[in-house]
């Protein structure tokens, strides 16, 4: 795993070097292990390494064919790797390294960039084929791993942050309107756009190519269709092949030259992902996350599931480590975190960069379970049952009310300043996240296609944030996280499931608040069914039948409570930079609804937050002012 950047003059100017040095140093987090750079023409291609597999310096990177025709900087993991190695040999392929970069460029050069469909792992890279000077971007296809890039008049930049691409004096920053209302909306971004002007992120399963006239054009070679799932009664069945493809996920992200650990919860996902990692490694390394629960109250009192992973990690033999955070370590970790997001997007996950930070201080590579959830159903209450609907519009409207997770339509008007929503009134939200389903989709005539239609929704939005803010907190610290439940494979086999061995009763679903922590489950006892039962194999009977609880602190309590002079402090002072964009008097009344027990706001507080260190970091160029190059490597 690494950090890949670079550029290609589209005027035909030369590279500099020394440009392609500071976009790369931008991104030394992400590689301490190495750096590299290949300057030729008008393209220059940087290189920051975290040696994981083939750790000698035959796997530095930017590689180049013998020939030199095409030069790869790459970041990713390609688990089928030796399977896809031994056909190249055979078809003459010399190989001089271990590494799978080799395996992927020298798969590029014979095979075509086609050749990607091919590769099952996590990645993200660019290939710059000489002959034809022509520069390609290609990221996996579930956007595991992330590539921007910006396009200004005399270059074309990319890279694996922004902050690599802001390095480049090409680059201007400004803010984009469009997507601080996607932001404010469904606390993330549904488009390719970014807060940054101009910046956009790639789309998850495409690859893309531009050449010295400058034109960019993106290809689709992969997308979820959740359409092909069976109507199968066979239980058993789909049990016994989703348990050899589990195991089979599992042991092939097992993959490392360097040490390899788990992230362990109290849940069912990463518990069941430890206890197969822990049969072939005698001495794996887990670790856990909790809160100091003792200014807690309501729901938020199940927030700590340290005492479940504890107990998961006894059974186990794992070699477990603990974090345990307070109220007070959102402020102090804040600057740093956000520097390192830039791309904001998702809710609290301040926790997860502490947790990131002590796995990296015992492993290389950690296995996490993200993705479980999306692929088998593991938020029923989303999946809202609508009475049947004439139209797909009629569906879409019902949906956008759904998402709407910190403001209300209704809203928008008051919350943004009036000059600021001058320039956002045309856009419309409701279509945005329309334009995120099937293009030729039309009203579900069951719920069975209704869930379907959820679940790929998910997986474009939910999960594809999740997995952008993952890789930047496991990143900041040098850390690659690996998801087995995104195997190709196994992403295959889950799309087929019948949606009845997924939830219980798709009929009987209810609302439930997200702003409210705690079991999301206990009113519908759904979710997960199919997987449930197979992970029953692996853990202890009440883990599998336990609800879901996600990885989130008691913030609804302590922002009454033990952080309510932080966030009067920064969020509701007038001058505060997010009032740049935003309406003072609006934001006061909805975070004094939270603070005086009105309303949950806890989503749209932690966004304010970010929003308002963003813009001080960004905009204003005070990211130095709060934290020094080097802490934010390390913190």
């Amino acid at each position: 795993m690494c950090g890949i950047t670079g550029f290609l003059n589209i005027d035909g100017a030369p590279a500099r070097a020394d440009l392609a040095q500071a976009m790369t140093d931008a991104i030394a987090h992400r590689g301490p292990d190495g750096e590299g750079l290949h300057v030729k023409g008008a393209v220059a291609l940087g290189h920051r390494r975290l040696a994981v597999i083939d750790t000698t310096d035959a796997g530095r990177q930017p590689m180049a064919t013998f020939n030199g025709r095409f030069v790869l900087t790459y970041n990713g993991e390609l688990f089928n790797y030796l399977e896809l190695r031994r056909e190249l040999e055979s078809l003459g392929c010399r190989f001089h390294s271990r590494s799978d970069t080799e395996v992927v460029l020298q798969a590029l050069s014979v095979w075509g960039i086609g050749s990607v469909k091919r590769f099952n792992g996590m990645f993200a890279f660019a290939l710059y084929d000489h002959a034809k000077q022509r520069l390609y971007l290609c990221r996996d296809r579930y956007g595991v791993k992330p590539i921007y890039y910006c396009q200004t008049a005399r270059a074309f930049l990319f890279g694996s942050e922004i902050k690599a691409l802001i390095a480049h004096p090409a680059m201007t920053v400004h803010i984009e309107p469009a997507v601080l209302l996607q932001y404010f909306t469904f606390q993330n971004v549904f488009t390719d756009d970014t807060l940054f002007r101009g910046v956009k992120l790639l789309p998850h399963g495409c690859w893309a190519d531009v050449g010295a006239d400058g034109i960019f054009k993106i290809h689709r070679y992969w997308d979820y269709d959740f359409s092909r799932s069976q109507s199968s009664t066979d239980t058993r069945a789909y049990e016994d092949e989703l348990h050899r493809l589990f195991e089979q996920a599992v042991h092939r992200q097992l993959m490392s030259d360097v040490p390899v650990g788990a992230y362990l919860s109290g849940g069912m996902d990463s518990g069941a992902i430890t206890a197969v990692a822990a049969r072939s490694l005698p001495h794996l390394i887990s670790i856990t996350g909790g809160f100091d629960m003792s200014s807690s109250s309501g729901l938020e009192m199940g927030a700590d599931e340290r005492p479940r992973a504890e107990r998961l990690s006894y059974l186990f033999q794992s070699e477990h480590y603990e974090v345990v955070l307070k109220a007070g370590d959102l402020r102090r970790v804040l600057p740093t975190l956000t520097w390192h997001l830039e791309d904001l997007r998702m809710g609290q996950s301040y926790p997860n960069f502490y947790v990131a930070k002590l796995a990296s201080k015992f492993a290389k590579v950690m296995l996490a379970g993200t993705g479980g959830d999306e692929m088998f159903g593991g938020y029923p209450w989303r999946y809202y049952r609508y009475p049947p609907v004439s139209s797909a519009d009629d569906f879409i409207d019902n949906y956008f009310r759904s998402w709407q997770r910190m403001l209300p339509a209704e809203l928008s008007t008051r919350f943004f300043r009036s000059d600021v929503w001058t320039d956002m009134k045309d856009i419309s939200a409701r279509d945005i996240l329309h334009s995120v389903f099937p293009k030729d989709f039309s009203a579900p005539q069951s719920a069975e296609e209704a869930v379907n239609l959820s679940l790929y929704f998910e997986c474009k939005t939910f999960l594809h944030g999740l997995l952008v803010v993952e890789d930047r907190l496991s990143m900041a610290h040098g850390l690659e996280t690996r998801v087995p439940f995104l195997d190709n494979d196994l992403v295959d086999f889950a799309q087929t499931v019948p949606v009845a061995m997924k939830l219980r009763d798709i009929g009987s679903v209810i609302w439930v608040d997200e702003n409210a922590l705690g079991p999301k489950e206990e009113k519908t006892n759904d979710g997960k069914i199919l997987l449930r039962n197979m992970l029953k194999r692996f853990l202890p009977e009440d883990y599998t039948t336990g609800v879901k609880q996600g990885f989130s602190g008691p913030d609804g309590s302590w922002f009454r409570g033990d952080s309510v002079d932080y966030i009067r402090q920064t969020v509701l002072q007038p001058d505060a930079p997010l009032y740049e964009f935003l309406d003072h008097k609006t934001v006061s009344e909805l975070v004094d609804q939270h603070l005086h027990g009105k309303q949950n706001r806890r989503l749209l507080i932690w966004s304010l937050l970010s929003f308002n260190t963003w813009c001080a970091d960004f905009l204003h160029g005070m990211a130095d002012a709060h934290v020094s190059g080097a802490q934010r490597n390390v913190a």
